[in-house]
């Protein structure tokens, strides 16, 4: 194939080479393991700048799924409730995921059902942004749970 996507047939390699000396191009193997190979005529760095170009643009459009954590206590006042909530949902609308942790403090790991309740209501707070990725559970002194944004 010439520059101007013609083709040309088969062709022999140095009469090829000819050719694209004569335009200012680069023979470039398109095809190397068919029987004859395929060449191409092009500027083969006008053709990588381009291609650079391209990862550029996909990789500004990608998104990298961070994972932020919010931390709560069991006797937790509902204004900050609230707000942890708010910052949960701004997490989700960025398609973050979210880690919501419970941390239990000295006497208060005698009340485990509190935590259960309190994390129950977290994701029903959540189910308009988020789904729940793992059910809450508890690990030692604290009760973990995984959300997601929705699709």
């Amino acid at each position: 194939m010439d520059d101007e996507a013609n083709q040309l047939g088969v062709v022999e390699i140095r009469e090829a080479v000819k050719i694209a000396a004569e335009k200012g191009l680069d023979l470039v193997e398109v095809s190397p393991n068919v029987s004859p190979p395929v060449c191409r005529i092009m500027d083969y760095g006008k053709y990588r700048f381009e291609q650079e170009k391209k990862k550029k643009v996909a990789k500004k459009k990608q998104h990298v799924v961070q994972l932020k954590e919010i931390r709560f206590k069991i006797r937790i006042e509902e204004h900050d409730y609230q707000f942890k909530i708010k910052h949960i949902k701004e997490f989700l609308e960025k398609k973050d995921k979210v880690r919501v942790t419970l941390r239990f403090r000295g006497r208060e790991n005698a009340h485990r059902d509190l935590g259960e309740v309190l994390m129950n209501r977290v994701a029903a707070d959540v189910v308009a942004w988020g789904e729940i990725d793992s059910r809450p559970k508890f690990m030692g002194r604290t009760i973990i749970m995984t959300i997601i944004p929705k699709k």
